[in-house]
């Protein structure tokens, strides 16, 4: 079965955000639109995680891509399954910042509400990586600019990988497509000898 890109989106984001958006573009112009996954994630984490290995079942030839929270579920999946895993501004200790969100919020992309539960900051704390096992496995793609999360932060927690530091930019990084095309290769998606 041929390899898959799997992307996680953030809180309150869904598969309609500007980087998943460009991902399912660029993907559909190589042909490997059948190669793309990108669920609308659930606010509980611990459904989220199950919803993808139910729904998806990451395989160690994959690639995880996860921006901001889906980053953190990406890095869990990632370490369960073995496969690569990119990381856009992940969130990495993300019960703490999520603290301030308890309670009825809504998606950017539809205004439609959801509840995030007190509970739900145990789920995040249930799954977390002290510290990834095979650095070769992962690229970070970080924002001095973001204005929701230390980059320096996302750096220490992801020794050895890869990094792209990006000065400026922001959390959504808008400035995506510019790296994109790096997360295909890296991903082993760039259309040549699929």
């Amino acid at each position: 079965m041929p390899s898959r890109l799997i992307y996680l989106h953030g809180f309150r984001s869904s598969p309609r955000s500007f980087k998943a958006s460009w991902i399912a573009s660029r993907l559909a112009a190589l042909g490997l639109s059948d190669r793309y996954a990108c669920p609308q994630l659930p606010a509980s984490p611990r459904e989220a995680i199950a919803l993808v290995e139910r729904r998806i079942g990451p395989r160690r030839d994959d690639t995880l891509v996860g921006s901001s929270l889906g980053g953190y579920y990406a890095t869990w999946l990632a370490e369960q399954v073995g496969c690569r895993c990119v990381l856009l501004n992940p969130a990495v200790r993300p019960a703490e910042g999520l603290a301030a969100h308890v309670g009825v919020q809504t998606q950017y992309h539809s205004d439609e509400p959801f509840e995030f539960k007190p509970a739900y900051l145990d789920e995040l704390r249930e799954i977390d990586v002290a510290r990834i096992t095979d650095p070769d496995r992962y690229l970070l793609i970080a924002a001095t600019g973001d204005e929701l999360l230390d980059w320096r932060d996302m750096v220490a927690h992801y020794p050895g990988a890869r990094h792209r530091i990006i000065a400026g930019s922001d959390h959504g990084l808008s400035d995506f497509a510019d790296y994109g095309d790096e997360v295909l290769a890296f991903a082993g998606l760039t259309g040549e000898g699929q």
